[in-house]
């Protein structure tokens, strides 16, 4: 037997007997695992968390609000603390609280005597210098992007979340970057909704955050392991005890820009001020 053959058979005997071990997984023996969705900003005064609970693998639905929560998000710079009332659904709100950039907070939720804890610093506002929609060519099909360009300042690490939402539908993740290879310089952030199938006329609307670098890192294995999909995996999260989830409070912006008919010239457009995830 030649040496080919011998490591073809091998990888192949290997391959398989990783597959059953896979297969043999038994998802519905998961533990519920608590899952926490705080995305805080001052963007308005009501702020919304959701807590869940993960169900088996077979389900119909991939959670269960948890409707007997306590949920509180202390000022720690300012002192005081803000409770959630229950709205329904595993659904949590406060009405009349904006955060301030600047300023620290932190998250504690109780579930059936389970305590779960996270802090996060709220970035100040990196304003926008201009606004625009380009047209990309990518494979062979056109896309377009909303573009945001502005000054990206020195020396202090900065992370950035875009959310989207087309045509006045609900907003969604895009994308996220940071300034590791960019930093104090003039850039550009690229956003778009590749799913969409977008031409002149319609409306592209954008939430932008600034967020600290926790929430960088969860959003960030989001979009890395999970490439066009709206189910994620299990991204790093900020909060403790083995908690799904993140709790985000961010500065931001909404825009609303509508695409027009345009003739473009992508060679235009100075690639090094692109800023990379």
């Amino acid at each position: 037997m030649n040496i080919q053959r011998y490591i073809y058979i091998l990888y192949t005997l290997l391959f398989f007997s990783g597959c059953e071990e896979i297969i043999d997984v038994n998802l519905n023996d998961a533990d519920p695992r608590v899952v926490i969705e705080a995305n805080l900003s001052d963007l308005q005064s009501t702020q919304r968390i959701r807590v869940s609970k993960t169900v088996a693998f077979n389900e119909p639905v991939n959670s269960v609000g948890v409707t007997n929560a306590v949920v509180l998000v202390i000022d720690n710079s300012r002192g005081g603390y803000i409770i959630f009332e229950h709205e329904r659904d595993g659904n949590y709100v406060a009405r009349d609280f904006t955060p301030v950039p600047g300023q620290s907070y932190s998250l504690s939720v109780e579930v059936d005597g389970e305590s779960f804890r996270a802090s996060c610093n709220m970035p100040t506002y990196i304003e926008v210098d201009s606004t625009g929609i380009i047209r990309e060519n990518i494979l062979g099909d056109s896309y377009y992007f909303a573009t945001f360009k502005f000054n990206d300042p020195l020396d202090i690490p900065n992370y950035y979340k875009y959310d989207i939402s087309i045509n006045d539908a609900d907003y969604r993740f895009s994308t996220v970057f940071q300034d590791k290879f960019n930093d104090g310089l003039y850039v550009t952030h690229q956003v778009s909704d590749l799913d969409a199938e977008l031409e002149p006329g319609d409306y592209i609307s954008i939430r932008r955050y600034c967020i600290d670098e926790k929430v960088f890192k969860y959003w960030n294995e989001y979009q890395s392991t999970n490439p066009g999909s709206a189910a994620p995996g299990n991204p790093t999260s900020n909060i403790s005890n083995n908690a799904l989830g993140y709790f985000s409070v961010a500065s931001a912006q909404e825009f609303r820009l509508q695409i027009v008919e345009m003739d473009f010239n992508w060679d235009d457009l100075d690639d090094s001020s692109i800023s990379m995830p």
